[in-house]
């Protein structure tokens, strides 16, 4: 199936060309770009380069030249199709399989082109008489033309529908309105009325540069009734925690500064960047989300938090810095004067007041020791207790090992506790978290189960694999005591093999090369292990180990998915502690699956390499 003109367009515009070429060379910045030796003629200087801004490369060497997809084709030789999953991979972004049948359009381009003409729309309003008094409203904050016109920013007059039906003109159905919620529905069944009324609009972009949702300001005097800002809803291309205002035009200036400054609001990113300070982003509406944490670590390993130094904005804080540790990004903290924002800042003392204040942040947990020593918490017994409480959420959120031996170290001097106890206390609190997210995901699951009331599929039973572990032990008896250790009698899905297992476990003679223990086999089955024994295919199953480990491994595997499926059917109907107890061998025995897949896909290259011509349709 061909790749959709969009779906091309957010892998290019998502992809990280420096972390590409860097799987194949040593890059190092060089002003706005990267250099480093070229990969694709070998050479040693620093003559090739990479600008992250555009995703280009050229080696002014050997002359090649392309972007993020050009480079995987000419240093892998791939083609094209297969270079764009390859970028699409590592950008985290899933290219639909071929399929036969008709190319299908992206079922969400009417989403799309709904928002682009909203997006124009709303910019066209703040040029009419209508939007006056929003133009004044961003003059008085400094914001200048080429400001407005760089991030879009639009008015939303009051009227009830306006846009609603400037869009039914240009042929936009209503639904469309209200799946990206421009529109909404009211309870009386009447047509559907504008979202965004008497506010400034901050157009919200993915990093492909398209327009996904909006932020609506009220300017002037907010009645209490009336929330101030007001954001689009989740839709279908709109997932406000994948997403940061202001990425897809701060990127460039964030990996040049090496630092990336995140702000409370629109507003706070607009007046910050119209002034030059463009390294800039801003959460929309949510605390900082792990996927918004681990983006910012693809453009920055350093973040420094300007949030408001009010009681709600020390909280964001320190919610926000621990997320972008676990991001593993080093986190500062920047503190304001008491009701100053960065908005209010830098048009009151100006950008270089902000600078200096972005010179004396300090690190997230020596921020909260700051707090906490105004607070006078570490002057007695039950203070020391409630600050190394405080503390440790951090401590436990920092994925780095030596920044979190650091943070150790620095509670244990400040709050007079040995080291070891610090320690004992972080990985107590570890385990106590730990079984708390576990009972949390039990119980999400089973009510997941009850929702969906899912039929469950008993996987397919294949018994070759339990053939070949019988020819293996029939020819090689030095497998045995391995397979005692590795199957019981019951992992075997077939009663006729199950039987002549448990037979050779158990039967004392079953070393006699005669093989005179075959007599004492039930009768029906001496047929079936002469058989066996005779099977030319044994000679085959070269190196024996090999073959035994995978058969092992596909009759466990097919043993924990079939238990897997009982507590499925179980779980539905048990309550209280028989619930709890099979919810927990639930998730044993998904880790026992998980670690057969893995060992399983680790161990295929090397089986199928060994496996017979005939076996593998080879030849």
């Amino acid at each position: 199936m061909p790749i959709s003109d969009a779906l091309l367009e957010e892998v290019r515009q998502r992809a990280d060309l420096v972390e590409i070429v860097s799987e194949h060379t040593t890059l190092k910045r060089s002003g706005r770009t990267f250099r480093g030796p070229c990969p694709l003629h070998g050479g040693e200087g620093p003559n090739f380069s990479v600008d992250p801004s555009r995703n280009v490369f050229k080696c002014f060497t050997c002359g090649e030249s392309g972007d993020v997809f050009s480079f995987p084709m000419k240093m892998l030789g791939l083609g094209f199709l297969e270079a764009v999953r390859f970028v699409a991979e590592r950008a985290g972004i899933e290219i639909p399989e071929d399929e036969p049948g008709e190319p299908r359009e992206d079922p969400n381009a009417p989403l799309y082109e709904a928002n682009a003409f909203a997006a124009e729309w709303f910019q066209r309003q703040l040029r009419e008489p209508a939007g006056e008094r929003a133009r004044a409203y961003l003059e008085g904050r400094g914001i200048d033309e080429a400001a407005v016109e760089r991030f879009g920013l639009g008015w939303a007059p009051e009227s009830w529908n306006a846009l609603s039906e400037a869009a039914r003109r240009q042929g936009i159905a209503s639904d469309v309105l209200l799946a990206v919620g421009l529109a909404k529905s009211p309870a009386s069944g009447r047509d559907p009325y504008d979202a965004f009324r008497g506010r400034l609009i901050f157009p919200i972009e993915d990093l492909g540069g398209r327009v996904v949702g909006f932020g609506g300001r009220v300017i002037g005097q907010v009645e209490e009734h009336i929330p101030k800002y007001l954001n689009s809803p989740e839709s279908p291309i709109y997932h406000k925690g994948e997403l940061l205002y202001g990425l897809s035009w701060s990127r460039g200036a964030i990996r040049r500064a090496e630092n990336a400054l995140v702000v409370e609001g629109y507003m706070d990113y607009v007046s910050l960047a119209a002034r030059g300070v463009e390294n800039v982003v801003a959460p929309l509406g949510t605390a900082m989300t792990p996927h918004q944490a681990q983006l910012l670590a693809r453009y920055s390993k350093r973040v420094t938090l300007l949030y408001d130094s009010d009681t709600a904005g020390l909280k964001a804080t320190f919610r926000a810095g621990d997320e972008l540790l676990r991001a593993g990004v080093e986190v500062l903290v920047a503190t304001l004067p008491e009701g100053e924002d960065p908005d209010s800042l830098v048009r009151g003392q100006g950008v270089k007041a902000l600078q200096g204040y972005l010179r004396d942040a300090v690190d997230v947990l020596e921020r909260k020791i700051q707090i906490l020593e105004r607070r006078d918490l570490f002057r007695s017994i039950a203070g020391v207790r409630r600050a190394v409480d405080a503390l440790l959420p951090t401590v436990r959120a920092a994925a780095d090992e030596v920044l979190r031996g650091v943070y150790i170290t620095r509670i244990a001097e400040r709050a007079g506790v040995p080291r070891e106890t610090i320690e004992r206390e972080v990985a107590q609190a570890e385990e106590r978290e730990a079984i708390r997210a576990e009972t949390r995901r039990r119980y999400e699951l089973a009510q997941q189960r009850r929702r969906e009331d899912v039929p469950i599929r008993l996987p397919a039973t294949d018994t070759n694999s339990e053939r070949i572990v019988l020819l293996l032990l029939l020819r090689d008896e030095s497998l045995l005591e391995r397979a005692a250790r590795d199957l019981s009698p019951e992992d075997f899905s077939d009663p006729r093999y199950r039987e002549i297992y448990s037979e050779l476990l158990h039967l004392p003679h079953h070393r006699d090369p005669e093989g005179s223990w075959i007599e004492a086999l039930p009768p029906e089955l001496i047929p079936l292990v002469e058989e066996l024994r005779g099977d030319p295919e044994a000679a085959s199953l070269t190196p024996s180990d090999e073959f035994y480990s995978a058969s092992i491994r596909k009759i466990l595997l097919r043993s924990y998915e079939k238990r897997l499926a009982e507590i499925q059917r179980e779980v539905s109907m048990a309550t209280g502690e028989d619930q709890m107890r099979l919810l927990l061998e639930q998730i044993e025995v998904r880790q026992k699956i998980r670690e057969q897949e893995l060992t399983e896909a680790r161990k295929s290259g090397m089986l199928r390499a060994a496996l017979p011509e005939e076996r593998t349709g080879r030849g």
